[in-house]
């Protein structure tokens, strides 16, 4: 049984370097490891706890929880707005914490990597991506990490998946990932 890896992607640019970077990862998953592209967090309000009931959950969020629960892993895939996560991962993992205790992203391994215009590639934004999923319940991969400086310019005529050394940090990310998770690589 393949490993499954939930990539949430904090940019809602279709052509987002960050998107791109989510999708090499779809492309070059590990043998024995698959990578799906989570679509629809634009759609996902904002969380709210008087309308997480039964009774009032949106459906886009009660989509979002029921593809999370069946990913074994996490790749938080985000750029950096102001020094920060972008709000739409944010609210995603918000969403994903709940119910307290017992959210899609309690115990699971997560990473996050990016890339971002700047000379550090984003790491403050990465930073608090796992901060937040940490204490959302995630089991954060310290080690497993990839921040991308100069994106404008590294990727202005190659794409992530092109990228040689991107992807193979990339999959040693993705390989990490697998190895935490309880499910055995086929």
């Amino acid at each position: 049984m393949p490993v499954h890896i939930l990539a949430l992607v904090g940019s809602l640019r279709s052509g987002s370097h960050n998107r791109q970077l989510a999708e090499a990862a779809v492309k070059h998953a590990p043998e024995g490891v698959t990578v799906t592209l989570y679509e629809g967090l634009a759609e996902v309000p904002f969380y709210n706890e008087d309308i997480d009931t039964d009774e009032q959950r949106p459906a886009a969020a009660t989509r979002l929880r029921e593809t999370a629960a069946r990913a074994d892993a996490f790749l938080l895939v985000t750029p950096e707005h102001n020094g920060t996560i972008p709000a739409v991962l944010k609210n995603a993992i918000d969403w994903l914490s709940r119910p307290l205790g017992s959210g899609a992203l309690a115990g699971s391994p997560t990473a996050v990597v990016g890339t971002a215009f700047g000379q550090y590639g984003g790491v403050w934004a990465h930073d608090d991506a796992r901060k937040s999923a940490g204490i959302a319940g995630a089991t954060i991969l310290k080690d497993a990490k990839l921040a991308i400086p100069g994106s404008v310019t590294r990727f202005a005529e190659t794409h992530p998946a092109d990228d040689t050394e991107a992807v193979a940090q990339l999959v040693q990310v993705l390989s990490a990932l697998a190895a935490a998770t309880k499910v055995p690589a086929s």
